[in-house]
């Protein structure tokens, strides 16, 4: 369907001014719903339109008058609207959706038992009900809700049941159509109080165990962001109460619908997760209350700006998380497990502005809602906030939103509320760091004696104050370096092994010179300070990516500083980038290690038996233990080892519970070792969401045609899938060694990626074309036909950027496995 396009977007807001609406969904069948839409709206005369995606449109009535049903064309439909005020009905039926757009309706393989949610971000609310479909037009909103007797019912607002399957909710504070969400199904919810606001947690009754084990975390994170949330800035919470929901099938980590917050049920730990992921479960609760006040009090008026949303969220839940939670630790996470994420996307041919993306339509910003958005969003933020202090950057969030408050903003309106509160000109920071694309590489030459930028190919003005870490033969001495031309002046000491920006404040292209490269095994395990490791790992790791460190001394310093290593975070990280389990999958088309060493099994034995030799050290029964062996997991190739790890008879302190059992199983699969009837009796042992997960994972691993063939059917739509089942399947499909068997698909993924957006749209077309691009294969050939695809105008858009990102990474491990002379 089409996409909203900006100058359609602005003559609507010119038109249009949305008094209400009232929406009444009825929830009782099982493939679609009833949708009755009352919109009172003013007009100033004029034509426009109505999005609707309908399965079928019943009636639609402009101020008592029926129009035909025939006029809707490609989910519009045309009005015209004489000045003054008009009331718009729409009747009509809708689609559950599975793709975890729209209303998501999934049935719990553990009871069978079905869940809705709904998911408006970012065009979806049509699927739901008739609107005008733009951040800028916000109303409040009346919902009235028809459901099974068992169901329980939450949404943005307040509401009751007022007779049995009938639920009625209080209007709604002015809301984007895209934050408009309802949780529906026999859900386990536990309720609390907190400051005059009622608190709710809602999950799958399956999960009601696991929901009841963190209940009192998940309570006490969020009573304490809200009471520093309102200490930072001097506004209260405004949408009444706040519902937490953990939703299965869920596209991203989580959405900030004022009042109704929808995570992936995943956060949910049915089974033993290390400390790393209760601080990404922590970031992310924190991430999303600061949404309420930055994206749902005052709104993006277009998707140019929508960056700013996750960038402020992102910095302010880590820094609230670190400094008022348990998990104090928290920027170390963030800086190990996010940044690379962000460093790549900024290099990659489809880097963007941070400012800016989405500015033509509304699908050029969800293919721009990356790394970029989030990770160096942050980045510059925090930037700036430590550049103008707290006095000045929290007195412009407090001006910016008093002056908008329930209404819509641009970045400049912020930017001019902190120069307003004494930050100064902008423009110049804002040029520099937002709306010019690309890393400044920095590097030390030694024999220049001097720290080198080389500008990305549009150079921005930039200023860097980089801190520097040097090892004077005892101990790790701290300075700093202003880099503000190509060449600044830096002389250390001969043969000095150098770690730039220690504290991980910049955002740059660095590399780990040859001189520190060849010290650092030695060295590694000298470094207490839990930052300048994780920021040595994140150097590593770009510089494999861009070919300026040999991948197998990456692998020696790997095995060197993982049995110092007391991060869960870091092990775990590079767990997933030297592993083979299928864990981290939104990573596929990231760099992948053992891809580019001269000798993978060699390589993979060692760091296997590094992160085995870790989990013998750890203390028995802790997290460190558990991410030790999940890592060593990954990188087994004894299958004699991985029986003994499954039958729990070498592994003193760890829980070999269901997520330790499938990690197993996933490896066994990678390595030809189990079958589908293992997986299958493994599968009714314990039959749940995660587990069929892991199974459809595993089931697509398995070296055998008819697996393959299975799993195709999946991408190709000839067999339904899930949005989660695309993503095992297709990241399971691919494996190393299976080139003879998988060597046809190369060529049908090529032919066929185009065809699926017959089958697929939004998010889950995107990930179809992610999950199951064949990484694996990388190779020349590969390259040649990805850009022949790439080049053609009839592409999708969304289809189009995965490959451009995918081709990228390609052409990377291809740049470094000549220049190290890997096979």
């Amino acid at each position: 369907m089409r996409s909203l396009q900006l100058n359609e977007a602005r003559d609507r807001f010119d038109l249009l001014e949305i008094t209400s609406y009232d929406v009444t969904l009825d929830l009782r069948e099982e493939t679609t719903f009833a949708s009755t839409t009352v919109i009172e709206v003013t007009s100033k005369g004029g034509d426009t339109f109505l999005d609707l995606k309908p399965v079928a449109l019943g009636r639609i009535e402009l101020d008592g008058t029926d129009l035909p049903v025939d006029a809707l064309d490609d989910g519009r439909y045309p009005l015209t609207l004489p000045a003054g005020e008009h009331r718009i009905v729409v009747e009509s039926a809708m689609p559950f959706r599975n793709d975890g757009e729209g209303l998501h309706r999934a049935v719990d393989p553990a009871d069978g038992r079905p869940y809705v949610y709904q998911m408006s971000f970012m065009s979806a609310a049509p699927s739901v009900f008739a609107c005008f479909d733009q951040p800028d037009l916000k109303a409040p909103y009346t919902l009235r809700v028809a459901a099974p007797d068992d169901w329980i019912v939450v949404a943005n607002a307040a509401g009751t049941e007022v007779d049995r399957g009938r639920w009625e909710f209080e209007q709604s504070q002015p809301l984007s159509t895209y934050f408009v969400s309802l949780v529906a199904g026999p859900y386990h919810r536990i309720a609390d109080h907190h400051d005059g606001i009622d608190l709710g947690l809602l999950a799958r009754r399956s999960l009601a165990p696991a929901l009841e084990k963190d209940a009192e975390e998940l309570l006490t994170l969020t009573r304490q962001c809200f009471d520093e949330f309102h200490r930072l800035f001097g506004i209260r919470y405004a949408f009444g109460k706040y519902d937490q929901a953990f939703v299965p099938e869920f596209n991203a980590g989580a959405m900030e619908n004022p009042g109704c917050v929808t995570f992936r049920d995943p956060l949910l730990f049915s089974t033993r997760v290390p400390r790393s992921m209760r601080i990404q479960r922590a970031t992310t609760v924190a991430h999303e209350m600061a949404h309420q006040w930055f994206g749902n009090l005052v709104t993006p008026k277009w998707w140019d700006d929508l960056w700013l949303n996750e960038a402020f969220a992102e910095y302010m839940g880590n820094r609230v998380t670190a400094e008022v939670t348990e998990f104090d630790d928290a920027l170390v996470w963030a800086a190990v497990a996010r940044k690379n994420w962000g460093l790549t996307a900024d290099s990659r041919p489809s880097t963007h502005p941070v400012a800016g993306n989405g500015a033509l339509d509304a699908d050029a910003a969800l293919q721009d809602f990356d790394g970029i958005s989030y990770s160096k969003g942050h980045a510059v933020l925090t930037q700036l906030a430590h550049q103008v202090g707290d006095d000045v950057f929290l007195g412009g969030v407090r001006d910016h939103f008093t002056r908008h408050r329930f209404g819509n903003a641009t970045m400049r309106d912020l930017f001019g509320s902190w120069e307003a509160a004494g930050a100064g000109d902008l423009e110049p920071w804002t040029a520099a760091w937002l709306r010019k694309a690309g890393l400044d590489r920095i590097e030390l030459d030694r024999q220049a004696g001097a720290v080198v930028r080389t500008p990305p190919a549009d150079p921005a003005d930039r200023t860097h104050v980089l801190g520097v870490a040097a090892w004077n033969g005892t101990a790790w001495e701290r300075g700093e370096v202003r880099v503000e031309t190509e060449r600044t002046p830096y002389v250390v000491a001969p043969g000095t092994p150098v770690i730039l920006d220690p504290d991980d404040t910049a955002w740059a292209d660095l590399t780990i010179d040859p001189v520190t490269a060849a010290a650092l095994p030695g060295l590694l395990p000298t470094m207490t300070d839990p930052l300048l490791r994780a920021t040595t790992w994140i150097t590593l790791r770009n510089g494999v990516h861009h070919a300026r460190l040999d991948p197998d001394a990456a692998v020696a310093m790997i095995c060197a500083g993982v049995p110092a290593e007391d991060q869960d975070a870091a092990v775990g990280t590079l767990g997933v980038w030297v592993g083979d389990d299928g864990e981290g999958a939104r990573g596929v088309v990231h760099e992948k290690l053992l891809a580019t060493v001269r000798d993978p099994e060699r390589s993979r034995a060692d760091v296997h038996q590094t992160f085995l030799a870790r989990a013998a050290t750890a203390p028995a029964g802790s997290d460190l233990q558990l991410a030790a062996y999940q890592a060593a997991t990954g990188t087994a190739t004894s299958t004699d080892w991985l029986r003994a790890l499954l039958a729990g008879t070498e592994t003193p302190g760890l829980e070999v519970d269901a997520g330790m059992r499938w990690r197993v199983l996933k490896r066994l699969a990678s390595l030809g070792a189990t079958d589908l009837d293992e997986l299958d009796r493994e599968l009714a042992r314990e039959n749940d969401a995660k587990t069929q997960i892991a199974h459809a994972w595993s089931h697509a691993r398995l070296p055998d045609p008819d697996a393959k063939a299975w799993a195709w059917q999946r991408f190709t739509g000839e067999a339904a899938a899930s949005n989660y089942e695309i993503e095992a399947i297709g990241t399971g499909f691919w494996a190393s060694g299976q080139d003879e068997l998988l060597m046809p698909y190369v060529d049908r993924y090529l032919a066929e990626v185009k065809g699926t957006t017959a089958v697929r749209s939004g998010w889950g077309l995107a990930d179809g074309a992610l999950f199951f691009y064949p990484i694996t294969m990388a190779g020349p050939d590969l390259l040649a036909g990805t850009e022949q695809l790439i080049g053609d105008p009839e592409l999708n858009l969304s289809i189009r950027r995965v490959l451009v990102d995918a081709g990228d990474e390609v052409r990377s491990r291809l740049r470094t496995r000549e220049r190290y002379g890997a096979s």
